[in-house]
C-alpha cells in the first residue's frame, strides 16, 4: 500500500491518529427505496498526523462531490442557537470593522443564508459561495445573494473581477476541502487589500482533551490547530491577527486572518493561544499518540450502557440526526435494535433512515407519541438548546442521555 501524503505539506503520512474502519458517509440518509435496496457504500475512515506541520488529516477515501451533492441535507437554519450565533457574528464585524452599504461581505460555504441575512438587514451588500445546490436554492430565497461552486483559487479570481470584500468568513468549512492551499488560496485572492477573512473550526486540542471523536467523518479532511493553520495562511500570502475562543462544537476558534503586507497588528490573545498549544504539545508527535484507547473507553461505556437499558426494558431514542451521531453510532455498532427512532427538526432527514445503523428519523413532534424511556443526545454541542425544547419528556418520567466523553445521565 503507498504512503499517503500530506494534503498540505507533501509529506509522507507514516502516524496514525485514528482509524474507525469502514464508515458510511455520515450525512447520506438513507430514503426507503434507497434502504431496501441495499446498495449503501462504506469507505475507510482513517486519520493520520503530519510529523512536519502536525495537520491531522484523514485519508482521501471519497471525492468530494460524492459528499456536498445536490442532495446535501445539512441546513444550518435548523439550529436556533447557530443562527443566532451567527446574528451576533454579523453585529460585531460590522461594529469593528466599520461595514456599511459600501461594503461587501462574502462567506465561503454559505448554506442556506443562515449568516448573511443578518448583514442583508442591515443594508451591507454580500455574496454567498455555496457548492450544494439545494442550500443555495434556500438561500436565495431569502433574499441572499449566492453562487454555487466549490471555492478555491480559481473561483476567487474570478470573483474578485465584480468586487473585492472587505470582510470574508468561512465558517466550519475549513476542515471540509481536500486540498485546503488551494481553498485558502481563494481568501488572498479576493479579499481587497486591507479587508479581514475569519475562519471558525473546531479546534483540534479539544477533540484530543474532550475525546470528541465523534467530529471524525468524511467531509472533515482535516482537524484543526492553530499550529497547523497558521502554516497553511502564510504559504498562501495571509497571516493570522487575532482570534477568539468560542463554543461552538464542543470548542472552536475563530481566527482573524489578512493580507501578509496588511497592518492589522497581532493581539495578545493569537500569542497567547501559540504558547498555549506548544505548551500542550501540539508540535510534538508523541501528544497525537496514545489517543485510540481513550476512544475505545468511550466506545465501552456505551455499549455497557445500551446494554444496561435492554437489561432494564427501557426504550432508547435519540435527538439530532447529526454527522457526528453518525460516526458515534456506527463506530459503536448500534443499530435499530438498540435505539428505536431518532427525532430531528430537517424535514429534508425525515421519513430517512441514519447511514449505517438504519435507524428510522421522524419529526420532534413524535415524541409525544413514542414516549421513550431515555432520549440519547447525538449533537452534545446543542444539549442546552434540546434539553430545554424536549423538556416535556419528564412528565412521563423520561431521562437524558449524553454519550461523550462517557455515556451518562444528565436530567
Amino acid at each position: 500500500m503507498t504512503t499517503p501524503l500530506c494534503r498540505f505539506c507533501r509529506t509522507p503520512l507514516k502516524d496514525t491518529f485514528l482509524d474507525l474502519g469502514a464508515q458510511p458517509l455520515a450525512n447520506s440518509y438513507l430514503t426507503p427505496e434507497q434502504l431496501a435496496a441495499g446498495t449503501e457504500r462504506a469507505y475507510p475512515l482513517h486519520v493520520r498526523v503530519c510529523r512536519k506541520c502536525f495537520l491531522v488529516q484523514a485519508d482521501d477515501a471519497v471525492p468530494a462531490d460524492h459528499i456536498f451533492d445536490a442532495d446535501y441535507a445539512y441546513f444550518s437554519s435548523y439550529s436556533t442557537s447557530w443562527v443566532e450565533h451567527a446574528r451576533r457574528y454579523a453585529v460585531a464585524m460590522a461594529e469593528r470593522f466599520g461595514l456599511g452599504p459600501d461594503s461587501l461581505v462574502v462567506e465561503v460555504a454559505s448554506n442556506d443564508g443562515y449568516l448573511l441575512q443578518h448583514f442583508v438587514a442591515m443594508d451591507v451588500p454580500v455574496l454567498g459561495v455555496e457548492p450544494t445546490a439545494n442550500t443555495a436554492q434556500a438561500a436565495i430565497a431569502r433574499g441572499v445573494a449566492t453562487e454555487v461552486a466549490f471555492f478555491g483559487a480559481e473561483t476567487g479570481r474570478s470573483l474578485a473581477a465584480r468586487g473585492r470584500a472587505d470582510l470574508m468568513a468561512a465558517n466550519n468549512v475549513l476542515a471540509h476541502v481536500p486540498d485546503i492551499g488551494d481553498f485558502v488560496a481563494g481568501f488572498r485572492e479576493l479579499l481587497a487589500d486591507d479587508g479581514v477573512v475569519t475562519f471558525e473550526f473546531p479546534h483540534l486540542l479539544n477533540l484530543i482533551e474532550k475525546v470528541q471523536f465523534d467530529t471524525i467523518y468524511h467531509e472533515h479532511y482535516s482537524y484543526l490547530s492553530l499550529l497547523a493553520v497558521e502554516q497553511v495562511l502564510r504559504a498562501n500570502g495571509l497571516r493570522s491577527f487575532d482570534v477568539e475562543l468560542i463554543s461552538t462544537h464542543g470548542g472552536s476558534l475563530r481566527l482573524f486572518a489578512c493580507h501578509v503586507g496588511s497592518g492589522h497588528e497581532e493581539t495578545e490573545a493569537l500569542k497567547a493561544l501559540r504558547a498555549r498549544e506548544a505548551a500542550a504539545g501540539l508540535g510534538e508527535i508523541g501528544t497525537y499518540q496514545g489517543f485510540a484507547p481513550r476512544v475505545e473507553a468511550v466506545r465501552a461505556s456505551f455499549r455497557a450502557f445500551l446494554d444496561a437499558e435492554r437489561g432494564a426494558g427501557r426504550r432508547l431514542a435519540a435527538y439530532g440526526a447529526a454527522a457526528k451521531g453518525n460516526t458515534f453510532l456506527n463506530y459503536c455498532a448500534a443499530t435499530s435494535d438498540d435505539i428505536e427512532v431518532v427525532f430531528d427538526a430537517s424535514a429534508a432527514k425525515q421519513g430517512r433512515f441514519l447511514p449505517g445503523s438504519h435507524i428510522p428519523i421522524l419529526s420532534p413532534a413524535k415524541v409525544a407519541d413514542v414516549k421513550p424511556d431515555d432520549l440519547l443526545i447525538l449533537p452534545w454541542n446543542l444539549k442546552d438548546e434540546i434539553m430545554g425544547q424536549m423538556a416535556f419528556i419528564k412528565d412521563w418520567g423520561g431521562r437524558f442521555v449524553i454519550a461523550s466523553p462517557e455515556t451518562k445521565v444528565v436530567g
